[in-house]
């Protein structure tokens, strides 16, 4: 039988290091082409992996109807309404995080999911990591956490940083509430159980405090930044319950890796026609929970 075929939209630095490498290399994909806003862009990293640039209204068009599944490295409120277009032409769909900064466009694309049947998934990174993906697995399984901190601090924004990521216009109008928030709450949902309410508190230039209460009974704590100094930057959660403490591994794993779990998991979902956990409609529930926190900080 053929190999599935798989589009990619969106050319940035996270496409080109990350989501066209895995796609190109995935020994069950065959990766269809490459589709950007700006031709000459999608034109060089077509070229990179051998495969068909695509741009323009046409060439959306085009890809989705050559593809069988589309994998999106774009902006979040130009994902969305794209991510629902290839859906309603059958195409399922392997999306980032977030998968929209708003309800209603979020809402868009799993409603659009659920009409057209296809599978999806959405890469927060730690649910995929070969380094967290297991331990998350573990420590859910075990039960009987009391409460958590997590805290994501990049220093994206730090004076002296050269992160191609900080050219990004969407990241520096929503900062860490939106663009790490999501990696936080896609741990700590599985491991104490589903949101019920939010309160957030936000600090200059971008210090964002959420305190959570889980329907399990328990509480957490994230702090959420792209504007720590670098000296304090990092990444973890620690947990406190009746097992004693566990505590975020640091080694993750190659982030073209663990994308690739993320294909995987797509496929997996496609074949066996099972929802994976972290799909369209789990991103459409971490949108509910930042925009909520979002309309407090606004208030």
């Amino acid at each position: 039988m053929s190999k599935p075929r798989i589009g990619l939209l969106g050319t940035g630095p996270w496409a080109e290091r990350t989501h066209a490498p895995a796609l190109a290399a995935h020994p069950g994909l065959e990766l269809s082409g490459v589709w950007g806003r700006r031709p000459e862009a999608a034109a060089a990293l077509a070229a990179a992996h051998d495969t068909t640039a695509h741009s323009g209204e046409v060439g959306l068009d085009a890809l989705f109807a050559e593809s069988d599944a589309v994998a999106f490295a774009l902006p979040p409120d130009i994902q969305a309404p794209l991510a629902a277009r290839a859906a309603a032409a059958g195409c399922h769909l392997l999306m980032d995080k977030p998968v929209a900064t708003s309800v209603a466009g979020a809402r868009e694309v799993a409603d659009a999911a659920a009409a057209a049947g296809v599978a999806s998934v959405v890469f927060c990174t730690l649910r995929f990591a070969a380094g967290t993906a297991g331990w998350l697995g573990e420590q859910a399984a075990k039960g009987g956490w009391f409460t958590a901190h997590a805290y994501w601090l990049g220093a994206l924004y730090a004076p002296g940083e050269t992160s191609p990521y900080a050219e990004s216009p969407w990241r520096r109008e929503k900062g860490g509430l939106w663009d790490v928030g999501p990696h936080a709450l896609s741990a700590l949902i599985p491991l104490l159980g589903e949101v019920s309410d939010v309160t957030a508190v936000r600090t200059e230039p971008d210090l964002t405090h959420l305190v959570l209460r889980h329907v399990s009974g328990a509480a957490s704590s994230v702090a959420l930044s792209l504007s720590a100094p670098k000296a304090g930057a990092g990444t973890g959660i620690e947990l406190r319950g009746e097992h004693g403490t566990a505590v975020l591994p640091e080694d993750w794993g190659d982030p073209v890796t663990s994308f690739g779990a993320a294909i995987d998991a797509l496929l997996e979902s496609v074949r066996t026609g099972q929802p994976h956990a972290c799909d369209v409609r789990f991103g459409l529930r971490l949108t509910e929970i930042l925009a909520g926190a979002e309309q407090q900080l606004n208030a």
